[in-house]
Formats: structure tokens, sequence, C-alpha cells
């Protein structure tokens, strides 16, 4: 009788700063999913009791000694992944805006590409935003799709999972400013053979407190990260040594 394969061992990152209110809630509904998901919250130098809150809830935590932003937390959250040995990691932000309902979803997109975003622009949902902000977000989708020859609407998503050889490419480089975690990121991987899909998802309003950003503040960072994206497509190619076969 054939032996079937082993499941892949699939690690889900969560990325938390001051978020107290939110991440005990955010922890217990991935772990109530039927896949039994291994959970790191990765506490980026938070103020309040968010790691005691995630622990409680029975994720492993890893502390930072002070803020580093989101690129910088999940550059150690997959940096873990690389070195227990994960098949796929997914970023799931603590706030609540990204339901883990979605997570088998979102995984699912690496049966066709190396990297899975949960495109919140894709028909599905009722997430908008509006002006300057938005104009900016279909710029970078526009030339990121262009970049990685496949249609994508929605390149600044943070809900977005990566197989093995993701993983091992943003053990390699990820960067980490606001922002550029998404985009910069994306085009180095892209830069490095990797392939990009999208699958839409719906997003969830904040579970509880203000986001680190106001809009005024998004919008700067997005004006800032066509900036950054003008850099990364300058930027030299990789050795073909450093390219993903």
């Amino acid at each position: 009788m054939p032996m079937s394969s082993p499941l892949p061992r699939t690690l889900v990152i969560v990325p938390a700063w001051n978020e107290a209110a939110n991440v005990g809630n955010t922890v217990r509904e991935i772990r109530s999913a039927p896949e039994a998901y291994d959970i790191v919250v990765i506490d980026d130098g938070s103020a309040d009791a968010t790691a005691d809150r995630a622990r409680e809830a029975g994720a492993v935590v890893l502390s930072l000694p002070f803020n580093l932003g989101v690129g910088g937390a999940m550059r150690t959250g997959f940096l873990y992944a690389h070195r227990h040995g994960y098949d796929r990691a997914i970023q799931v932000d603590a706030d609540g805006q990204h339901n883990p309902q979605d997570i088998s979803t979102v995984l699912a997109g690496l049966e066709r590409a190396d990297i899975s975003i949960g495109a919140r622009f894709a028909d599905v949902g009722d997430y908008s935003a509006r002006g300057p902000r938005r104009w900016a977000m279909k710029l970078l989708a526009a030339v990121l799709s262009r970049v990685s020859r496949t249609r994508l609407t929605d390149v600044t998503s943070g809900f977005r999972a990566a197989n093995v050889r993701a993983i091992q490419q943003y053990v390699e480089y990820y960067p980490a400013e606001y922002l550029g975690d998404t985009v910069d990121s994306l085009v180095a991987a892209v830069h490095a053979g990797l392939t990009v899909t999208q699958v839409p998802v719906a997003m969830r309003p904040r579970a509880s407190g203000r986001p680190s950003q106001n809009p005024f503040g998004s919008t700067v960072y997005l004006l800032r990260a066509v900036f950054a994206l003008s850099l990364a497509l300058m930027r030299r190619r990789p050795s073909s040594s450093t390219v993903y076969p």
C-alpha cells in the first residue's frame, strides 16, 4: 500500500506592536482552525502586555528588545520558520483585520506560486481606499503586475503566504522599512526567480484600538513606497548563484 505524503508544516507569523487588546483573540481564532497551525507572535518591542496575552492564548512568543517595524518583525519570523524547518509560512496581523478562516485560502495559492497574496481589491468584501492613497496603491499594483508577469491588484496587503523557497529567499533579504516589507520584498523575490499569485479575501474592521498609521501617514508612506519601488527596480538583479531554480 503506497504511503501518503506528510502534511506540510505551516507556521503562522503574527507581528504585534502594542496589541494587548487584540492579539489574544487573534491567536485563539487561529488555534481554533481544524488545520492546527503552529503560531509564533513577534512582540515588536511592545510597551504593553502584548507578549503576556499572546503567551496566555497559546502562542510561542519572540520578544524584540525594541520596535523594528513590520519588516523587522517578519524577518525574525521567517528566520524562525527557516531554522525550524517549516514548509510554509503565512503572515496574519494581530489586530484582527486578517480573518483566520481565510488562512487556508491564502495557503492554497501556494499550489501555483511561491508567494500567495490575500488581495483586498479582488471583488470580495467591501474594503476601500480613496484619494492619493488609492492612486498610489493602483500604481504599485500596475508596476508589480508587469514585473511579476501576472495580474495583481493589492501588492501592499500583508496577508501573504510563502513556500519554502520564498522563506529561504526572505531569510537572505527582507526589507525592514514600513511598506518596504511588502513592495520591495516582492520585487526582490521576483528578481530571484520566485513566482507570485493572489487570491481574493475580505478584510475585517480592526477589532480594537487605533492603527499605527492614520490616513495621512499611510498616504505619505505609500508615496515613499512608490519611491522605494523605483529604487528596487533599479537595483541590480542577483547573480545566477542566488537565483532560486
